[in-house]
């Protein structure tokens, strides 16, 4: 899908434009205050690495990044306070800054120049953008059809489909389309909610995630397992191998012996965090998708006899998997049901109290303790790549590509 977004009245927009220009001034120039030092500062420092080198166009990404996305103490970001601390600004001003705090990040295909925009396809979520710059066409000027730009995007408040470049852009020649399709595919698959701005990714995305569960449930025989980290690793990657043989096979026009491209990714390895564990737990959920637990072997073990739920060891995983973010209700709410019998007396001596039932308080445990997973609709655990990036990813072949790359949620050990 590709979807064409107009402006309206020009005269009026290039007001907006300026205004966006001197508002994005004020706002950077709160934001390099020495009031942010102490979390900007870092930033910056780590990019620029032992050596303390830092290219401008990187400087302005971190600058551009914690702007509009840092989380600050309390959940706000710099564009927040900056609204929240500026009297003067009008509604439409506060709208429209608020507003930049959802920007579209991506790997674009320069379409065509319109008058002082380009309009922009973006890779990651397949929709066009008609974009501007608060400097004016010049800054399009290096910039022509069939090149390509990662940009930051934001919108331009009542100005219906405007987009306006935040911070800066690297423009790439049509030259590029190989190395730029490689960097679309590995944001597409390490953000998924880069996809999923695109409504019709979202159903696409349930629908190839529903084919693939149901393979690995046939290629492994459970949609449950737990192994040791190195097999389980050795059965990921035997699965992933199987699901290519199946792709290439969907696709008996192409050459023989040759593979198909956004497939031939590296080896499928464990973080640390897991890949240290005594055993991982590996869970195809229909609704949460692929997921990885550290020591999933012991937690199963606690909920199976109760009577180690004594041991500190046993104790400190569970809580972990209570308190970490990172971790989502499943791994818990499926030992629950797999264990009636025996889960109210894990979480009276863990919670110490006597009185809870899992029936009872269980969901409400979850919520207090996890209350990220049930603030936003749930999404795919896969990303559906549409048909132009397949294009580039094939080399320039035209062919229809809806391959679903796998995004396995990794949690950290708790």
């Amino acid at each position: 899908m590709a979807v064409v977004v107009r402006s309206g009245d020009e005269t009026p927009l290039r007001e907006l434009i300026e205004r966006c220009a001197e508002l994005k001034g004020e706002l950077v120039e709160f934001a390099q205050s020495a009031r942010f030092d102490r979390w900007l500062t870092p930033l910056l420092l780590e990019a620029a690495g032992p050596e303390r080198r830092l290219d401008e166009a990187e400087a302005v990404r971190i600058i551009d990044h914690f702007i509009l996305r840092y989380p600050l103490p309390g959940g706000t970001t710099v564009v927040d306070r900056f609204v929240a601390g500026q009297r003067d600004l009008t509604e439409a001003d506060r709208a429209m800054l608020l507003g930049w705090r959802d920007p579209v990040e991506g790997v674009f295909e320069v379409r065509r120049k319109d008058g002082d925009a380009v309009v922009l396809l973006n890779l990651v979520d397949d929709l066009e953008y008609r974009t501007y710059s608060n400097v004016g066409r010049e800054a399009f000027r290096g910039v022509s059809a069939g090149g390509f730009l990662l940009a930051c995007l934001v919108p331009v408040h009542s100005a219906e489909g405007a987009w306006l470049i935040s911070g800066a852009m690297s423009p790439y020649p049509r030259s590029s389309a190989t190395e730029i399709a490689r960097a679309a595919l590995q944001l597409a698959t390490s953000h998924p909610s880069l996809v999923f701005r695109n409504p019709e990714k979202i159903e696409q995305g349930w629908r190839s995630m529903r084919e693939d569960r149901a393979a690995f449930v046939e290629f492994c025989g459970s949609d449950e397992l737990v192994l040791p980290p190195a097999e389980a690793e050795e059965l990921l990657n035997s699965y992933y191998r199987h699901r290519q043989q199946a792709a290439v096979a969907e696709q008996p026009g192409r050459v023989r012996g040759r593979r198909l491209p956004g497939l031939d990714f590296p080896a499928f390895e464990l973080p640390q965090g897991l890949a240290d564990s005594d055993t991982v737990g590996v869970i195809y959920d229909d609704v949460d998708g692929l997921n990885f637990y550290p020591d999933y072997g012991m937690l199963r073990s606690l909920f199976a006899d109760p009577a180690v739920a004594g041991r500190k060891q046993h104790q400190d995983l569970l809580r972990g998997y209570l308190r970490e973010e990172s971790i989502a209700p499943l791994p818990i709410r499926r030992l629950a049901a797999a264990h009636p019998e025996t889960v109210d007396e894990v979480f009276r001596k863990l919670l110490r109290k006597p009185g809870f039932t899992w029936t009872e308080h269980g969901d409400e445990l979850l919520r207090r303790r996890k209350p990220w997973y049930y603030e936003s609709e749930p999404r795919p655990g896969v990303s559906v790549i549409g048909d132009r990036l397949g294009e580039l990813a094939a080399g320039g072949r035209r062919r229809k590509f809806s391959r679903a790359e796998r995004v396995p949620r990794q949690p950290d050990r708790p």
